[in-house]
């Protein structure tokens, strides 16, 4: 939760931008989903590199990785949508 956790994507130029767009469209207009999509498109602006522990968690903490995964919900999510199987 909270707005640090949301989706976005962030674009460089315009033609990227279009792109993005194009996408969100593409799968709102596809009826996969029940709900609007709220990810954002948004100008890139200066990116802060997240400090080492964080990098590769999933290699350097594959058991709480793994807990996170089960537990979230994320990987039934994605079977749900996607019918991708993990």
């Amino acid at each position: 939760m909270g707005s640090q956790y949301r989706s976005a994507i962030f674009y460089r130029d315009s033609d990227q931008k279009q792109l993005a767009e194009n996408s969100k469209k593409a799968l709102e207009a596809s009826g996969r989903f029940n709900q609007p999509i709220v990810t954002e498109i948004l100008p890139a602006t200066e990116f802060y590199r997240a400090e080492e522990y964080h990098q590769d968690y999933y290699i350097k903490n594959p058991l709480r990785y793994a807990y996170y995964r089960n537990n979230c919900g994320r990987d039934k999510r994605l079977e749900e949508l996607w019918g991708i199987k993990h």
